[in-house]
């Protein structure tokens, strides 16, 4: 039983250190995208299985005062348990939010990227808006996401949406002050996934309108990020 248990630490240890490589790998193009979901998964079925066989044997070591056997059974749990966690809370994400990765605070008339088309050139998912098909799933996901109305002028919402968007860590490709235009692109903290934000700032009766969408380059779902990336700026940038 004390060799099932160390058997078990070992396979949590070998699924954490699977998982731990699956996005470093991928920023550094090691490995394509397909393979580090792959690995990713099986680390998630490799400490789903540690937990089970852990579990098992940390009762009867634990009847048995086997404390050592024990101790080693449930660090296994803990870290299987840790492992797969987060794939799983990612796929319960993925089943909430709509399947899409194009979000925007203006459903009618998007903000347009410009600069930013140049590299997204060969990107899986196109700089185009997909349309009112688009539109109703965000309605419908998202019912609560608009723009912000700034009580300042043009020219100083556009310094504070700047500012924001460098604190935040956007790459700043593009900042046109005369047309209320600024293009950056984003990054995800884990897979480094490049996410292009848009940002148009328009005058709006002595205040200011300020309409940000931001589009994954890769991936039909984007799990709520967009989302999140605007809302995020949004909040900042308003108080």
């Amino acid at each position: 039983m004390h060799r099932l248990a160390a058997l078990g630490l070992v396979l949590a240890t070998l699924a954490a250190l699977g998982a731990a490589v699956t996005g470093p790998g991928y920023r550094l193009e090691l490995w394509p995208l397909g393979t580090a979901f792959a690995v990713l998964r099986w680390s998630a079925y490799g400490a789903i299985a540690a937990t089970v066989l852990s579990l098992a044997c940390a009762g009867p070591l634990l009847l048995r005062r086997r404390w050592h056997g024990a101790a080693i059974a449930l660090a296994a749990v803990v870290l299987g348990i840790a492992v797969a966690a987060v794939p799983y809370a990612n796929l319960r994400i993925v089943r909430t939010v709509p399947p899409i990765h194009d979000i925007t605070t203006d459903l009618k008339d998007p903000p347009l990227f410009v600069e930013m088309l140049a590299r997204r050139a060969g990107a899986p998912n196109p700089a185009a808006y997909g349309g009112p098909a688009v539109a109703d799933q965000q309605r419908a996901g998202y019912p609560h996401l608009g723009p912000l109305v700034l009580e300042a002028g043009r020219e100083q919402a556009f310094a504070r949406a700047l500012t924001v968007a460098r604190d935040l860590g956007w790459e700043i490709v593009a900042a046109v002050p005369e047309q209320g235009r600024i293009e950056a692109t984003a990054r995800t903290f884990w897979f480094g996934f490049a996410d292009d934000v848009v940002v148009r700032i328009t005058a709006a009766d002595g205040a200011s309108r300020v309409d940000v969408r931001s589009v994954s380059r890769v991936g039909r779902s984007d799990a709520g990020a967009n989302a999140r990336r605007i809302e995020r700026f949004l909040a900042r940038l308003g108080n």
